[in-house]
This record gives C-alpha cells, structure tokens and sequence, in this order.
C-alpha cells in the first residue's frame, strides 16, 4: 500500500521514504503546538482573572495524558495500522481545541483541552516514528531525528501565529482554539493517509551499509513482554528519564537564568529561549545520526558528558557571564532534544522492528516521568538552594550517574535475555 502511494506521487520506494520523514515532520509540527500553549496564559488570566499556577494547568495535564496514552497507542497502531491511528489521533486533538474554544472557566478548558488533546497527541505521535523506523531498517537514527524535529520546532511556527490570532480583534482568544482546531484535524487526516508500513521483509533496494556499531548488534524482534525481561530496557529507560529530567529542569528555569544571573535585560533573554528551541530541534537529527555512527550506549555518554561539562560551567562560572549562559543553554537544550531521537532510535536497535510501536510506547514512559520530576524540580530549586545557580550541581549530578548507568546497562541484548 504504501510502495503504491508514493508510485501515484511519482517517486519509488528507495526515494519516496524520505516523503514519509518529511510527512512525520509536519504532523509534529501540528502535535507539537502544545509547545506554544504559553501565549495563551496571560490572555486567559486576563480573561478569567485566574492564577498564572492555574493558567499553567492545561499545559501539565496535557503533557501527563500525552504520556499516559503512548502505551496504549502502540496496541492500536499495531492492531489498525499508522493511518487509522493517526487519523483517530489527529480528530481527538481537533476535538480537544475546537471544544476548548466553548470553555467559560480553567478547569473546562483544562479538561477539554488537556485531556482530550493530550490523548490525540499521545495516540498520534508514535505512529510516524513507527512508519520511518520500518522504512529504514538499518540507520535509522537520522530519519528518525528529523521527524521528531516538527515537534520540538513546532513552537517557532506555531507560536507567532496563535499570538497573532489571539490579538486580532475579529478573532480573539477562544476563536483561536477554534481555527487551530480545525486546521491541525484537517492537516493530520491529509498528511495521515500517506502513512503506511513496508511490505514484511522489504528492504531498500540499495542497502544500507550498516556502521560497524549496529551491525555486530543481534537482530532480535522482541515484544512488549520480552522486553521488559531485560536489563537494557530498564536502562534505556533510567537514561532517558534522567537526560530529559535534566534538561527540563534547565528548560524550566532557562529565562530566568538568563535575567537573574546571566543579567540579560527581558528582551534579550526572550530571544534566547528561542535561540535555545532551535538547538533543541537540530539535537533531534544530530544525535539521531550520531546514534547511527557511535551506537546507544556511546551516544548516551556523549549526552550526559555535554551536560555534565554545562551544569559544571554554569555552576563555577555562570554569574554574569551572557556567552557561557548562551552556550551552555544552547547544549542543554540540544541534549534534551537529543533523546528525543536518541531513545526511539535505541529501542529498535536494542529489540527490534517488528513490535517497534508496543515497545517505543512503553518507553516513552521516561520521558513522561523526566517531564514532571522536572518540571517539579525546577519549579522549586530557588527556594530549596536561594538560586538558580543550586540547579546545575543537580543536573551535573544526574548527569554522572546517567553516564554510569549508560555504561553499565546500555549493552545488546544477549541470546539468555531475549527468550
């Protein structure tokens, strides 16, 4: 099916797979709006005379249900195919914003929003990831980076647009949720018919050679239960909570660091938050490819080591001095973009292709768990250590022990595990 559409746009399947990343791309450009959400908070306080904490609420129960969800949607893109899933995903995360727009307090918008839009994202956002790693059976950090990229620059796209609606006078805030509704269910269904598996066993015409790291790995195709029986699950995912815990953490508290510490004035500190989310879309792709090159493990301590040499930087350093704020942010934010690509690419070469959708669903669960441990930390550390600067030697400390487990426990799955 999938061979057949992209004959029908003209290219063959060796080529037209790269139409597929370019597909995944978009659509999480359109999940990854969730990204932009801080635009609305100031209009709905002004709207409701609400907290900015309760403004805050459908951002965090948007992304606790997005990661709740993922497992679940493993089964189903297993069971129905990516089109269908994504499709199903793409008209929940249109039902979330369009009844959004109906909301006349913060908890129905938090509701309505939150859960039902949070639910479309988590059912859709595995399905491309799934559809590009089948498509590129060996090397597949690099395509797999670049389709995760649409959701960590989303906000660049996004953002700029939903202010600008927010603010027109025949628009205003709730319309705003109505229209993006709409457009993102009609962009998704478009773009979601194009999603399909390759035939079983199909493999590129031209094959890949396979770097020296993943070709010594064992080919194992191990399902959800298997899995979990081995010990380079459990790794995957410990690191992975811990490379996103630490950069949320430092993503957090990333503008007032800037103010406070680095003593950029308000303007300057904004334009470097978005300076920061480029980084982070790019660490997507990089460590994608550098996955590809060096192996997990290798490309796990390659992380943890640039975030360990930031946290340390800032620590020692970082007291009114703009360029190492600049810097270090720019690589903790590339880190935690990182493993975004870094884990999905990770679980196929670890357990495989053929359960690849149960599996990544699973653990995908550690980013779920790094979001609130981070979010949570961060939003308290100046009380707890009296400054910003009391982060990094907790982000440091993450960091060498993520190197730890990284070098303990990322290893192959060995013949025992597997069965």
């Amino acid at each position: 099916m999938a061979q057949q559409h992209l004959k029908i746009l003209g290219m063959d399947a060796e080529k037209g797979r790269w139409l597929l990343v370019l597909v995944g791309l978009l659509i999480n450009v359109c999940l990854g709006s969730i990204y932009a959400f801080s635009v609305f908070r100031k209009p709905l306080e002004t709207l409701w005379g609400i907290t900015s904490s309760q403004s805050g609420y459908p951002f965090m129960v948007f992304l606790a249900v997005f990661a709740m969800v993922m497992p679940l949607a493993g089964n189903l893109i297993a069971r129905w195919g990516p089109k269908k899933t994504t499709m199903l995903g793409g008209m929940l995360v249109a039902a979330g914003w369009v009844t959004a727009s109906f909301s006349q307090d913060i908890n129905t918008l938090t509701v309505l929003y939150g859960v039902i839009g949070g639910a479309g994202v988590g059912i859709a956002y595995g399905c491309p990831i799934a559809v590009v790693a089948k498509w590129f059976p060996q090397k597949s950090g690099l395509a797999i980076g670049l389709t995760v990229m649409g959701f960590g620059i989303s906000a660049l796209v996004t953002a700029p647009l939903l202010k600008t609606m927010i603010g027109h006078p025949d628009i205003g805030i709730m319309n705003t949720f109505l229209y993006s509704g709409l457009a993102f269910g009609v962009i998704i269904t478009l773009l979601a018919l194009l999603l399909s598996f390759p035939p079983a066993g199909w493999m590129p015409a031209q094959s890949e050679a396979a770097s020296a790291v993943t070709s010594a790995l064992p080919v194992w195709n191990l399902d959800r239960q298997e899995m979990l029986k081995t010990p380079s699950f459990y790794a995957l995912w410990a690191t992975y909570t811990i490379g996103c815990l630490a950069g949320l953490m430092a993503i957090g508290i990333a503008s007032p660091v800037g103010t406070e510490i680095a003593k950029l004035d308000a303007t300057t500190a904004a334009l470097a938050v978005s300076l920061f989310a480029v980084f982070n879309g790019l660490g997507r792709p990089i460590f994608g490819a550098i996955t590809d090159k060096m192996g997990p493990k290798h490309t796990a301590m390659l992380s943890f080591t640039l975030i360990l040499a930031a946290s340390l930087s800032m620590s020692f350093f970082g007291y009114e001095n703009a360029m190492l704020y600049l810097a270090a942010f720019c690589v903790l934010w590339m880190c935690l973009g990182g493993w975004l690509a870094l884990a999905p690419t990770s679980t196929g070469i670890f357990f495989g292709k053929q359960h690849y959708a149960q599996n990544y669903g699973v653990v995908y669960t550690a980013y779920g768990a790094g979001a609130i441990l981070g979010t949570l930390i961060s939003g308290n550390i100046k009380d707890i250590t009296g400054s910003y600067l009391g982060a990094f030697p907790i982000v440091a400390g993450l960091a060498v022990l993520g190197m730890l487990i990284a070098a303990l426990g990322l290893n192959p799955v060995k013949t025992g595990q597997a069965r």
